[in-house]
């Protein structure tokens, strides 16, 4: 079995030759390491759940919590680094090709979503149109 790799910045999604399709939504190794940091005191199974629901100044805003519950049968599920991301189908289609990234800078520290689909976003970077 032939495996490839596909590169984003510092994110490096593995995949199988035979389905060349990169994963829909994928974490950057900084995203990576701040999840595996947050949950290492958690209960087992911790997971980051990444969803899009209505609301925001620019129509659509990204919801960013904790899980502990069973991702559902249709969520799909990324796993980088020891670290776990959750996403809806639903919320899916309007991140698909998207990238969770960690940035810290002198004013701020957060997760922030890369949305190739979002044609306008707010300044705080939590709402989006596309």
């Amino acid at each position: 079995m032939r495996f490839g790799v596909a590169f984003y910045r510092r994110t490096a999604t593995l995949y199988l030759m035979e389905n060349p399709t990169p994963s829909p939504f994928t974490m950057t190794d900084a995203a990576a390491a701040r999840i595996a940091r947050i949950t290492s005191d958690e209960p087992s199974g911790t997971k980051l759940r990444v969803a899009v629901g209505g609301g925001g100044c620019s129509g659509f805003q990204y919801h960013i919590d904790f899980d502990v519950n069973p991702a559902a049968e249709d969520d799909l599920v990324v796993t980088h680094a020891g670290s776990t991301v959750v996403v809806d189908t639903t919320s899916l289609s309007l991140l698909a090709g998207s990238v969770l990234d960690y940035v810290e800078t002198l004013g701020s520290a957060g997760f922030e979503i890369k949305n190739p689909n979002a044609t306008v976003k707010c300044g705080c970077g939590n709402s989006f149109s596309v």
